[in-house]
């Protein structure tokens, strides 16, 4: 029997690579499936994507309306012309997913081509907009709506600009007349590129689109973004404060391997997607999806006395006992990022790479950087240290400030093997001081609390991305370092039952 199968083109887009994230039919579906579904039975409900790639949300979405309005309007084209008309409306990214999106959602790149299963239309563009637009910079030499920097995308005409008009114009300017949408739902960009530059690094851009979402006032917005946002950074600090204090957020589903949502992309920390109801505040619906497998709670995004979401919800009951006893933050002991001030950001990589030597010289001390296993320990002179002067003759602990690929499944590793360092020795900016200690004693505890399973949960709570910065640590309790610790000693101190036990061995791997 000859295979007649046929399959969804936008299936196999959704998996061709992760230059760009494109959303698979499966998973706008679930994303609409937020939605209340009475919206697809009225004529009059309002639907926008403003940042269409392939046009699967339109397309979902009007054939949710071909269903819900037939009784309503039962001529099949009426009701067509109707829905592309008046109910769904698009903002492409580029010319290309413009084209893209046309030939999904009207069955042709032009809306008024021979084709095109509506007759509504007497424009090529239709309802699915796109226009060349340009960045506005100001006297700082960065562009007043999304933060690109003037000098890397001064660009040719050809070259894409990353100048989304959702971000950059008004809707009035976009469909020629002021429009309200009851939906607004998307996979925006994600971030901008900066060139790759020791100085800069990618601006987050899906922020920006779901801040210009919620000023259009839609009744529901659903979006699809990183989950990196949950832990601030990198110009995310603000936007983590608005959505975590926004009690109109009612669902929340969070993937902590972004490839249970886009098969294939790898993205550090995971995605998630929401729904937001402008009408109807209250707590949210939170499912944590982990290695196919899915947790539910109905919580507040901010637990009492955070300032970050806990995404595990067995975690939460784990960090409410360490809370208990209010004690100092381990964070007190980790150094900033560059723990010696030997500022890689003005000298340059290759400018203090010469300072390097292979043997001890009058003024210099064994330098702890990046490969050093496999290199050997080299020498640099002190003289270039502006910071943390007084660790240099005290036993320390240097600590990697990145570990992990950008996609882990459970069990998680979270940090990279600390080193115990003694004294005449300081690291580079691979690495983050913890710090400093009287004695080898004292170094040698610290560095068997950081290697427990439990140290390392508790930072995973705060880590999102490979970067293990200072702030990772703020939940995770100092101890007395007079003594060895195991996780035994340290379930019982917190009094953790034997299933916070389970999930947190669960979790993590044994340090290497």
């Amino acid at each position: 029997m000859k295979n007649t199968y046929s399959p969804d083109i936008l299936n196999c887009l959704a998996n061709l690579s992760s230059d760009e994230v494109f959303t698979s039919p499966e998973l706008a579906n679930r994303m609409l499936d937020l939605l209340p579904q009475e919206l697809f039975n009225s004529p009059k409900t309002r639907f926008l994507d403003p940042c269409s790639k392939s046009g699967v949300f339109l397309r979902e979405i009007t054939k949710r309306l071909l269903v819900g309005l037939e009784k309503q309007i039962p001529d099949l084209q009426q009701r067509i012309d109707h829905i592309m008309s008046k109910q769904v409306f698009g903002i492409a990214c580029t010319d290309i997913t413009a084209e893209m999106s046309r030939r999904t959602l009207y069955c042709t790149k032009q809306a008024n081509g021979e084709y095109s299963v509506t007759t509504a239309f007497h424009d090529v563009q239709g309802n699915l907009k796109y226009e060349r637009c340009r960045h506005t910079w100001n006297a700082q030499g960065r562009c007043e709506h999304c933060g690109a920097s003037q000098g890397e995308y001064l660009r040719a005409e050809t070259r894409e600009t990353y100048a989304y008009p959702f971000i950059h114009k008004s809707i009035k300017e976009i469909f020629k007349k002021d429009m309200q949408f009851d939906v607004i739902i998307g996979n925006p960009p994600y971030q901008m590129s900066t060139g790759g530059s020791v100085e800069s690094q990618a601006i987050p851009l899906y922020n920006k689109f779901v801040l210009c979402a919620k000023k259009l006032n839609p009744r529901f917005l659903v979006m699809i973004i990183p989950s990196r946002w949950m832990n601030g950074g990198f110009g995310l600090d603000s936007f983590r404060e608005e959505m975590l204090n926004d009690r109109h957020i009612r669902v929340l589903h969070d993937y902590m391997e972004s490839e249970e949502c886009f098969p294939g992309v790898a993205l550090a920390g995971g995605v998630c997607y929401f729904l937001r109801d402008k009408d109807n505040p209250g707590i949210c619906k939170v499912y944590t999806h982990m290695n196919g497998n899915m947790t539910f709670s109905e919580r507040n995004l901010l637990e009492k006395d955070m300032d970050t979401f806990i995404r595990f919800n067995e975690a939460i009951s784990i960090v409410n006992k360490v809370k208990s006893l209010n004690e100092r933050s381990f964070s007190e002991i980790v150094s900033p990022r560059d723990p010696f001030g030997l500022n890689y950001m003005e000298n340059g990589h290759e400018n203090m790479f010469k300072l390097f030597c292979p043997k001890e010289t009058e003024g210099s001390c064994k330098i702890y950087s990046f490969n050093w296993q496999k290199t050997g320990i080299q020498y640099a002179e002190t003289k270039y240290i502006t910071t943390n002067k007084d660790a240099l003759t005290k036993y320390k602990i240097f600590i990697s400030k990145a570990n992990g690929a950008a996609s882990n499944k459970a069990p998680y590793s979270v940090l990279s093997k600390p080193i115990v360092a003694e004294p005449n020795t300081f690291c580079n900016m691979t690495y983050l001081l913890v710090g400093p200690f009287n004695s080898k004693k004292e170094a040698d505890s610290a560095c068997s609390y950081i290697n427990t399973k439990f140290f390392r949960f508790l930072v995973s709570i705060l880590k999102n991305t490979q970067n293990a910065l200072r702030k990772v640590y703020a939940i995770v309790p100092i101890q007395q370092f007079s003594h060895p610790w195991t996780d035994e000693m340290l379930y019982k101190k917190y009094n953790l039952d034997k299933d916070e036990i389970a999930f947190v061995e669960s979790m993590i791997r044994p340090m290497e």
